[in-house]
C-alpha cells in the first residue's frame, strides 16, 4: 500500500525544496503591480503580473521602510527576493527584499551603492543627529524660488508663528546644475550665525527629478553643517540620500515647516495649562504646609511648659471641685443619717411617751421605780412629766 501523507507534511516538504533551490533563493522578478495594499503593521501585500501570469508577493515592514518609493497599482517594477511556500495555505509567493521601477535600474543601483557607502562611513549615524530647536526665530530655506515649496513653507510658518523670519537661498533643484547650488545654499546659510535651522527640499517627482538630492556632495554638505537641517524632498513615500543624512526628515515641505515652527497658539494654551497646574500645585503645597504647621504648632503647644502648667492647674481645679462635691454629698448624706437617727432616737427616748400624757416615777434620788410596792408611806417620790417634775410624799401604797 502506498504511503499517505498529511497536507502539512506535503506543504513543508515542498517549502524545503523551494528553499534549497539556488535560483529561487535570490531572484529578480519583473511585472506590473496590482492589488497593492499596506496593512496597519506596515507589511505590503501585492501581486506582480504580466500578460500571461501572476504571482502573489509580500514586503515585510522591515524591508518596506528602506524602499525609495511606495508601489502603486500599474507601476512597472523589478523586485528582488526569494520564492517560498506559505505552508498554511499551500500557496507560493515572492518575498520581496527590495524593489525598483523598471527603466531606473542604473540609478537605483547607484542609489543603493552610495547609500551603503555613506552609511558605512557613519553619515547616517543617529548619534550625529543634531536636535531641532524648539523655538527658532530665523529659518533658512534651500529650494527653488519659483516652485510651490517656498510658498507652502511660508504659509505654514507664518500661520503657526507670525514672528518667525525666513531666509531663502534660491537653488536649482533639478538637473545637472542642481547639486552644486544646493551645496552652496547649505554652506551659505550655515555661516549665518542667527539661523536656527535649515530646510532643504523640493516637491515630488520621478527618481531622475529627485536625483540631485541623492548626490554625495549634498549628503556631505548636510552632514558637515553645524546648523540642524530638515530634509523635505518629494512626497511622503519618496526617500533620498539627503533624507538619511539630515538631522530630521519631513515627508513634505509643508510638514517640514510644521516640524520647524511651533504653533504659538498651542504654545500659549500649553503655557496657560502649565500655569494653571503650577498655581494649583502651589495652592495644594501651601495647604499642605499650613496643615503641617498647624500640626507642629499643636504638637509644640502640647509640650509647652506653660500649657502643661495650665493643664495641671485645670486638673487641680477639677479635682478640687470633685472633692468639694464629694464632701458636700458626704455631709448631706451624714446630715440625713443624723436626722434619721435623731428621729429614731426620739421615738425610743423615754421622754417621748411623756408628750402623749404619760409620766414616769423615780425615787427621791432619781432612780426609776417601776413597782408601787417599792414605795412606803412617807417616802419621797418624783413624777416626771413632759414639761417638768413633781416632788410628792407617799401617803399610802395600795
Amino acid at each position: 500500500m502506498a504511503n499517505v501523507y498529511p497536507v502539512s507534511v506535503v506543504n513543508r516538504y515542498v517549502q524545503q525544496l523551494l528553499s534549497l533551490d539556488p535560483v529561487l533563493s535570490s531572484i529578480w522578478v519583473s511585472g506590473e503591480v496590482s492589488n497593492c495594499k499596506r496593512t496597519m503593521s506596515g507589511h505590503i501585500y501585492l501581486t506582480l503580473k504580466d500578460e500571461k501570469a501572476a504571482i502573489n508577493a509580500v514586503i515585510f515592514a522591515s524591508d518596506a521602510r528602506s524602499l525609495t518609493f511606495f508601489p502603486h497599482d500599474g507601476d512597472k517594477v523589478e523586485a528582488l527576493g526569494h520564492i517560498s511556500l506559505y505552508e498554511k495555505t499551500g500557496a507560493y509567493q515572492l518575498y520581496i527584499r527590495t524593489m525598483k521601477k523598471q527603466g531606473q535600474g542604473s540609478l537605483y543601483e547607484a542609489f543603493e551603492e552610495l547609500k551603503a557607502k555613506l552609511e558605512k562611513e557613519g553619515l547616517f549615524d543617529p548619534a550625529h543627529k543634531k536636535p531641532i530647536p524648539a523655538y527658532p526665530r530665523r529659518i533658512g530655506i534651500v529650494t527653488s524660488r519659483t516652485g510651490a515649496v517656498v510658498h507652502d513653507i511660508e504659509n505654514v510658518a507664518k500661520r503657526r508663528d507670525p514672528g518667525v523670519r525666513l531666509v531663502l537661498y534660491p537653488a536649482v533643484v533639478q538637473g545637472a546644475e542642481a547639486a552644486p547650488t544646493i551645496v552652496e545654499g547649505i554652506r551659505a546659510l550655515d555661516k549665518i550665525s542667527d539661523i536656527d535651522v535649515i530646510i532643504v527640499g523640493r516637491g515630488g517627482g520621478s527618481l531622475e527629478d529627485l536625483w540631485p538630492f541623492n548626490e554625495e556632495s549634498v549628503a556631505r554638505a548636510i552632514y558637515e553643517a553645524k546648523t540642524p537641517i530638515i530634509s523635505a524632498v518629494g512626497h511622503e513615500t519618496d526617500f533620498t540620500i539627503a533624507d538619511f543624512a539630515a538631522d530630521l526628515r519631513a515627508p513634505t515641505p509643508s510638514a517640514a515647516a510644521e516640524l520647524a515652527v511651533p504653533d504659538l497658539m498651542q504654545v500659549v494654551r500649553t503655557l496657560s495649562d502649565l500655569s494653571f497646574k503650577r498655581q494649583l500645585a502651589l495652592k495644594r503645597r501651601l495647604q499642605l504646609l499650613r496643615a503641617q504647621a498647624d500640626a507642629a504648632s499643636q504638637k509644640l503647644k502640647a509640650h509647652d511648659p506653660l500649657h502643661q502648667i495650665q493643664n495641671v492647674s485645670l486638673e487641680m481645679d477639677q479635682l478640687a471641685q470633685r472633692r468639694n462635691t464629694a464632701i458636700q454629698n458626704r455631709y448631706t448624706m451624714l446630715s440625713m443619717k443624723v436626722d434619721h437617727l435623731s428621729n429614731k432616737l426620739k421615738l425610743v427616748s423615754p421622754m417621748h411617751p411623756l408628750s402623749k400624757g404619760y409620766a414616769f416615777v423615780t425615787d427621791k434620788d432619781g432612780g426609776v421605780v417601776t413597782r408601787a410596792k417599792s414605795f412606803h408611806a412617807g417616802d419621797i417620790m418624783q413624777v416626771a412629766m413632759a414639761d417638768g417634775r413633781i416632788l410628792s410624799t407617799v401617803d399610802e401604797v395600795k
